[in-house]
């Protein structure tokens, strides 16, 4: 609608005035500055510009770092109760919301291994006896309110275990193959699952109405969605508003696609990020790839988008290496750039003691806490507090943005700039295995700060010569 500002008398006067006088020639008349309060203006809403996110972020997630529960290998017992234990632990570490991967019955037609894929489910109401029982989850989520955490459940929208009562009971939820027969995801190896069919609108309702039952019923805060984009768009949006009718939630999509963030997810996956650090860190790179990451971040995905940045997950510890296999020297000075970027971070169960197996997926296979005592935990401790005290790194438009800080060492040092509420952090990082003695050619990091972890006082200008260790790094802190 457009609006229009009344044109006062006095200007109207005036202009029948001006419009008599053949003096005034089209040439003056053309160089006069329009007068906005002597004109009619038209005033409309169409190109102001729109947040791109229009879902509303819980405010606990705002400095939101995500920890990763595999409760089959988290303790030697493998139970809700047991996990339970480790709360005030968890607590201590500093992390915030607590994901666990699938807690449901598992499917046994065409299982794999001896326990099964957590990722086949049999059924969407229950809960795996392997872990106890619906009692003991509901508790641990009651604890873990109690001690300030929120909870996530890992949920499988995609596909079901071939023997859940839903194939006998509507066999039309399910795709089928050219043959005519159910199927698992075409060109997976998940042969112990079979694939939905989300143009059928009971399997929308259905699976709409499991997953309010969970957070109403038991308490739970949001979900992590396997493999989101494999399942349509406009159904997490109508599930999004459906769950934020009962709270406020967090979810997690299993995906890399902007489009999931404006009515749906709170947070997708970084892949490009830990690709790009592995490819550095193997030296099949150098930093530029992470610059070309952080350059496509900054111009392409708007801010309050979170991407969830990791060194390592469930999948990629089982599948793809350990951290050390992965990052080698390098492991350190990218878990903490995961810290420092925009973006909210993961911490996967057991990185906080270093370990280094690759967890048994379809068997038992029980973390070597090693009484919890590893420089690992501690270094990660340090990263979530320096991040929760400094609001330029947290989640979202919650925090800043970065501005590239340019060095004449593009091939070695990544660096930039976010600033937030005059908080103002400044981070280089030395993504290269060799010494890097490098100036500041532009950026925003003049004035005098303090190393976010060490303390020390150090004052910067452009033209500073800097030097870093290989695999190394500088985040320093100050508020104006």
């Amino acid at each position: 609608m457009k609006n229009r500002i009344a044109i006062p008398i006095a200007s109207l006067f005036a202009g029948f005035v001006l419009a008599a006088c053949t003096a005034v020639t089209a040439q003056e008349d053309a160089s006069t500055p329009a007068d906005p309060t002597t004109e009619a203006v038209d005033v409309t809403d169409k190109f102001k510009p729109q947040p791109y996110v229009k879902i509303d972020h819980p405010e606990w997630a705002d400095d939101a770092v995500i920890y990763q529960i595999n409760t089959r290998q988290f303790t030697p017992e493998g139970t809700f109760r047991a996990a339970q234990d480790q709360l005030p632990r968890l607590k201590d570490l500093g992390v915030d919301i607590l994901w666990l991967m699938p807690i449901h019955p598992i499917g046994e037609v065409n299982r794999k291994g001896t326990l099964g894929s957590p990722y086949s489910i049999k059924d969407y109401y229950g809960v795996n006896p392997e872990f106890g029982t619906k009692e003991d989850l509901k508790a641990f989520v009651e604890a873990a309110h109690a001690e300030g955490f929120h909870v996530i459940l890992d949920w499988v929208a995609n596909h079901s275990a071939w023997d859940n009562p839903l194939v006998e009971q509507h066999p039309d939820w399910y795709d089928r193959d050219w043959k005519g027969d159910y199927h698992p995801t075409p060109w997976t190896d998940w042969a112990d699952i079979i694939d939905f069919d989300y143009s059928q609108p009971g399997l929308r309702e259905y699976m709409t109405e499991v997953m309010v039952y969970w957070v109403r019923d038991i308490g739970v805060d949001g979900f992590r969605a396997d493999v989101a984009g494999f399942v349509p768009l406009d159904f997490w949006e109508t599930l999004r508003a459906e769950l934020d009718e009962i709270k406020p939630v967090f979810m997690l999509a299993e995906w890399q696609q902007r489009d999931l963030h404006q009515n749906a997810f709170d947070a997708t996956y970084g892949w490009g990020w830990k690709e790009a650090a592995q490819r550095i860190a193997r030296g099949q790179s150098n930093a530029g790839d992470m610059t070309g990451f952080l350059s496509e971040q900054i111009s392409t995905w708007p801010l309050d988008a979170y991407r969830m940045l990791y060194t390592e997950n469930h999948d990629q510890n089982a599948w793809e290496g350990t951290t050390g296999e992965l990052y080698g020297e390098a492991y350190r000075v990218f878990l903490k750039l995961s810290f420092v970027s925009e973006g909210i971070p993961l911490i996967h169960n057991g990185q906080e003691v270093g370990n280094q197996d690759a967890l048994e997926f379809f068997e038992k296979d029980p973390i070597a806490w090693n009484g919890y005592d590893h420089p690992d935990g501690a270094f990660v401790k340090q990263l979530i507090a320096m991040r929760k005290a400094n609001e330029a790194l947290w989640n979202g438009a919650a925090g800043g943005r970065i501005v590239p800080v340019v060095t004449d060492a593009p091939s070695q040092i990544v660096s930039f700039s976010r600033e937030k509420d005059g908080n103002h952090v400044v981070g280089l990082f030395n993504l290269s295995p060799e010494p890097a003695r490098f100036t500041l050619k532009d950026g925003p990091v003049a004035g005098t700060f303090e190393d976010a972890l060490t303390g020390e006082i150090q004052t910067l200008k452009l033209g500073d010569e800097i030097e870093l260790a290989a695999w190394s790094s500088l985040v320093l802190t100050k508020n104006e």
